[in-house]
């Protein structure tokens, strides 16, 4: 009996916690939301490995901008920029820097496929 009485009063107290009675009066209490806003960046570049990248975004409120570069397999160098808000959406654009080389030696449409 005890936990049905608690039960009870707990919906009743959810259930009345969206507004607060003042003499007769009902305000509506508000939920509180925080201004996000932030800013970070970081970078590698390993020359044993030949791994590098770096990315960085900035955050105010709704507005995002940031971006990322790398260095693809290829030998090309891939640099984007975003930026993303409640009004325009998520927008990025993408760049690449250099062209493409394979190493020399056998294509993958040359070697024999064992099944």
């Amino acid at each position: 009996m005890i936990k049905v009485i608690v039960l009870v009063v707990c919906l009743a107290l959810a259930a009345s916690a969206q507004y607060y009675s003042d003499h007769g009066h009902h305000v509506e209490i508000k939920e509180y939301h925080d201004h996000p806003k932030y800013k970070y960046e970081y970078g590698v570049k390993d020359g044993h490995t030949g791994d590098h990248k770096s990315q960085w975004e900035h955050r105010d409120g709704d507005i995002v901008k940031g971006g990322y570069t790398l260095d693809e397999a290829d030998g090309t160098h891939r640099e984007v920029e975003y930026k993303s808000d409640h009004h325009n959406g998520f927008q990025a654009h993408v760049k690449r820097v250099g062209h493409a080389h394979h190493p020399h030696g056998e294509s993958y449409s040359n070697i024999d496929q064992h099944h």
